[in-house]
């Protein structure tokens, strides 16, 4: 019996140093091939569609497409402050319909929230797309959360607290879903007892500006 398969090959192209976006510092990297091979008897014959191209870093070994060889840090920050500021926008919606419905002084108070707290224009369009998706997906604020903070630090975790509570609060009292969802963010977002405090004062000084 032939036995015929297919197995990928990856080899090292050059190396050198860039920014990794993961560790936030520069480090060495890796470029990277990797190519599909027939394979005959288990032994690779023939090369079969193109290579991919990818740069490995050695440290926490992350990858990414070679276009990040192209990018300087200040690049990579300016890139990671907007994915945050997206991030923050989206964990407000959330925590908003929390109680299965956004209210038009909801809508108003995450303009205003977006616009003056995470330096980010959201228009009516935008907003009705974020809350249309979050429906859909059934994707609650602490899940997401959770989830995207790992990258976020102290100072976007702070502003993003504050972003969730007031959008909460925009009505002046808060149902109790979203008062459960708030209580959760201090043990997601690794803050301690008088650093959540402070945030939340923080965020009630800016409302009253």
């Amino acid at each position: 019996m032939i036995l015929i398969g297919t197995m990928n090959l990856t080899g090292t192209r050059d190396r050198g140093n860039f920014y990794c976006p993961t560790c936030a510092v520069t480090q060495t990297y890796r470029l990277r091939a990797r190519r599909p091979w027939l394979t005959l008897y288990f032994i690779p014959t023939v090369p079969i569609g193109n290579a991919e191209l990818f740069v490995q870093c050695d440290t926490c070994r992350s990858t990414w497409d070679p276009s990040v060889l192209e990018m300087d840090q200040q690049s990579h920050e300016a890139l990671r402050e907007e994915q945050f500021r997206d991030e923050a926008v989206r964990a407000a919606v959330l925590v908003v319909l929390a109680d299965g419905h956004i209210s038009e002084s909801e809508i108003s108070a995450l303009q205003g929230i977006a616009s003056h707290l995470l330096e980010r224009q959201v228009d009516r369009d935008e907003l009705g797309w974020l809350c249309s998706t979050a429906e859909q997906s059934g994707v609650e604020a602490s899940n997401y959360v959770l989830t995207v903070s790992r990258r976020w630090d102290a100072n976007q975790r702070t502003k993003a607290l504050q972003a969730m509570f007031l959008a909460a609060s925009a009505e002046g009292e808060m149902g109790p879903k979203q008062i459960n969802t708030l209580a959760k963010m201090r043990e997601i977002l690794q803050m301690s007892d008088q650093q959540y405090q402070g945030a939340i004062e923080q965020a009630l000084d800016w409302e009253t500006v």
